[in-house]
């Protein structure tokens, strides 16, 4: 039987701001392949949706916008999918565990206040821990060098066997080292959204995958992840699918941007731009708790605060997706123009001749 469905009300602003959220997720998803959830997951729930539905409602939507996106990534030939097979095995499972324990914390407390709790732990826990280790890296990283590859080096000494050759990322792996990247971000995809945030890192670091192809190979996992979570999150009737339209409307148009930028600007600025951001969003989820505590008992606040810690909470998503997105938006449109001049330029030149 399915699950008791949540109605949540939307005003025209909200739905406003719901397809904004679609329009950067997807922009920052084509641009970094994370799914860009790390910016819409969070965003819903500033708006006043409950986490787990947010999750629900945003896995269903990144299955739609990852066929486009992983279709764009594989018209430039940045998606290994054997490689994103092989991680789906254990991704299902965590994404089955993830959709559990999201039910579980919603329904163990009164409101949403204990799954909005559980869920920004998780968020600010994996992904401080991600957003500090690329900054790092991108400030020890000399001019034009690539990320480091230390991690990675010790990985392929593992000669467990099945040993596969992955011939579009051009990496030798052991089956047994793919298996636990695929758990994590299958588990982080169901619990926050977010699970390239743990995947396209891994493969970057770990299996030692050019970005470009870690970032179309996720979105091509996210194909099957987006399917299979869906179908977990509104058995139980998680999933809004109007919000889910609404961040289509902006994300179908936004993707299509961030995949051109891949191409035109450098893995450093890459690396960059998603390190800030992502740690951004987590300072933005980190003083939502307050309330979620307040709500539970946890801590005595006065709940006169609450809206000023929702507003500082939104002021800071906002402005960090928004600047990232303007960041985008320019180097993608010099490089557009740059491209105009010169094909402009030999015209003239042929003419000339």
């Amino acid at each position: 039987m399915l699950g008791e469905e949540l109605f949540i009300e939307l005003s025209l602003g909200s739905a406003l701001q719901v397809v904004m959220l679609g329009f950067i997720g997807g922009m920052l998803s084509g641009f970094i392949g994370s799914g860009g959830a790390f910016f819409m997951t969070p965003g819903m729930m500033n708006l006043g949706v409950p986490g787990v539905v947010a999750v629900g409602s945003n896995i269903t939507h990144k299955f739609g916008k990852a066929l486009v996106g992983s279709k764009k990534h594989g018209e430039m030939g940045n998606v290994d999918k054997l490689l994103g097979m092989c991680m789906l095995v254990t991704a299902s499972a965590g994404i089955s565990i993830a959709a559990f324990l999201n039910s579980h914390f919603f329904k163990s407390a009164e409101g949403s206040a204990g799954g909005d709790l559980y869920i920004s732990v998780i968020f600010i826990s994996f992904l401080s821990i991600v957003s500090v280790s690329m900054l790092s890296d991108v400030w020890r990283a000399a001019p034009g060098e690539g990320p480091s590859l230390k991690i990675a080096e010790i990985c392929s000494r593992i000669r467990l066997w099945p040993m596969i050759h992955f011939k579009v990322a051009d990496v030798r792996v052991s089956l047994w080292v793919i298996m636990p990247i695929g758990l994590a971000t299958g588990f982080l995809a169901g619990t926050i959204g977010v699970g390239g945030f743990i995947g396209v890192p891994a493969m970057i670091y770990v299996l030692g995958i050019p970005t470009a192809v870690a970032a179309g190979t996720e979105l091509y996992l996210a194909v099957f992840m987006g399917a299979w979570g869906c179908l977990n999150y509104a058995w139980n009737g998680y999933v809004d699918l109007r919000l889910t339209l609404l961040l289509y409307v902006g994300s179908l148009v936004g993707i299509h941007l961030g995949a051109y930028g891949t191409k035109v600007v450098k893995e450093v600025y890459i690396r960059l731009v998603t390190g800030v951001i992502i740690l951004l969003c987590v300072v933005s989820r980190l003083i939502a708790t307050p309330e979620y505590l307040r709500r539970l008992g946890y801590i005595d606040i006065d709940p006169r605060h609450d809206i000023w810690w929702d507003y500082t909470s939104k002021t800071i998503l906002f402005a960090s997706g928004i600047v990232g997105a303007l960041a985008i938006l320019w180097t993608v449109g010099r490089a557009y123009v740059h491209r105009r001049r010169l094909r402009a330029s030999l015209f003239v030149a042929q003419s000339g001749e």
